[in-house]
């Protein structure tokens, strides 16, 4: 059996993982991921009980219960090179044992939902919706560093989706990746939820077709995004995480979705007058969901 060199599996002196502090026994297997870490508390304020609190730098770790299913919820920051850190992370806690550092024969799957804020790329998916990301496309690339990467993609859709949207070959290519069909049944309601599909971008001004002072490369490709169709598909959201948590966890073997208030229509120009209430409701509800 290989045993992973110490450069590449960095172990703290308590025997933590490197980045987010944490021991196997400490990680639930259910997690929430959310980017602000300021959220994990809030979440965690819905607890009956908290087992442990761990910080370090971004990475906000919370473990407890609710409704007496055990539940980890851990900050991730923003954007998706942070995700590569998460994921690996809790892989490395649930499949490697890091006193050998020997991948373990009997795999650990973890159930992991992201909670997030996003903005609407479509007119009728009004501020203060709860999306559900059904499939997700990722314009930042780090799921192209590992192999087999094609084996998860949705290459047909992918295509369709450069070409409408008249993606630049400068920039990365986009991959297309289905989230978890349990995780998505679990969390659907349809009359509070809306399935759709997520756009990660890799910023927020740029790459979210957002411009201040630089030019844009792709000037006018939101309107393609929001005009892009696809066997019944449609991108409903931005934001900046979904893909890359989804397309790492689907090559790990590890069941992946993100569940996002809407904070802001693009099309429209409207946005939430009630962001910190909507987000409280939307923690409640998939508290809920992930514990019925």
């Amino acid at each position: 059996m290989t045993t992973i060199k110490s450069s590449e599996l960095i172990i703290n002196d308590d025997g933590s993982i490197f980045h987010l502090h944490l021991l196997p026994e400490e990680l639930a297997d259910d997690i929430i991921l959310v980017g602000d870490p300021g959220r994990v508390e809030t979440i965690a304020s819905y607890f009956d009980r908290i087992e442990l609190k761990k910080n370090n730098r971004e990475f906000f770790t919370i473990t407890g219960s609710y409704r007496h299913h055990r539940l980890s919820v851990i900050s991730t920051g923003i954007g998706p090179d942070n995700i590569d850190i998460v994921i690996n992370e809790l892989d490395a806690l649930a499949n490697i044992d890091l006193k050998t550092r020997e991948i373990k024969t009997k795999k650990r799957k973890l159930n992991i939902v992201r909670i997030g804020t996003s903005g609407s790329v479509q007119a009728d998916i009004p501020v203060d919706s709860f999306v559900i990301s059904e499939k997700c496309i990722g314009c930042d690339g780090v799921l192209r560093f590992y192999a087999d990467n094609e084996s998860v993609c949705d290459r047909p859709f992918e295509e369709a989706f450069m070409q409408h949207c008249q993606w630049s070959p400068l920039t990365a290519r986009p991959y297309a990746v289905d989230t978890d069909t349990e995780l998505v049944h679990r969390l659907y309601d349809a009359r509070q939820t809306i399935k759709g599909v997520t756009l990660t971008a890799v910023g927020f001004y740029g790459p979210q077709g957002r411009m201040l002072r630089l030019p844009l490369a792709m000037p006018g490709v939101n309107d393609r995004i929001t005009s892009f169709r696809y066997d019944n598909y449609k991108v409903t959201n931005y934001e900046m995480e979904s893909a890359a948590i989804t397309g790492l966890c689907n090559l790990l073997g590890h069941r992946a979705t993100a569940i996002c208030l809407i904070i802001a229509n693009r099309i429209t120009g409207a946005a939430s007058a009630d962001y910190y209430g909507n987000m409280q409701r939307l923690i409640r509800y998939t508290l809920d969901r992930l514990t019925l």
